[in-house]
């Protein structure tokens, strides 16, 4: 069993920046697939970004992509999203997700374990 606790949302002029992190308890973290989805509100849950096992491998919906980044620390259990140059459509509730496979995923089924979701507001 794998527990995930978002934190770092909150409230941000459009063109700032915030930093959520994720912390998971358990020894599995080292050999998940995390990911981080979005989901704003009257809208279906998305897939912003996800990184591999070792952290060598990431990749980013192209609506973030340039401008978020995704990393890891497994020595702290911990993933981190540094989002950059924030807009106003990126107003949603954060997700952290974790995946027992191997391959990484964008699509949110696939994931096994989800946080509480934190919220970030982009103000226009």
């Amino acid at each position: 069993q794998v527990q995930l606790v978002e934190s770092g949302g909150g409230l941000v002029q459009a063109g700032g920046s915030l930093r959520l992190s994720c912390v998971a308890s358990g020894r599995t973290f080292s050999n998940s697939v995390m990911g981080w989805f979005r989901q704003a509100p009257g809208k279906e849950r998305e897939f912003v970004t996800a990184i591999s096992r070792s952290g060598s491998s990431t990749y980013y919906a192209d609506s973030v992509k340039g401008r978020f980044t995704i990393s890891r620390d497994n020595a702290k259990n911990t993933v981190y999203l540094q989002m950059n140059s924030l807009k106003h459509e990126d107003t949603a509730v954060y997700y952290c997700a974790a995946d027992r496979g191997v391959v990484v995923a964008t699509i949110a089924s696939t994931y096994d374990y989800w946080g509480q979701g934190t919220q970030v507001t982009v103000s226009s």
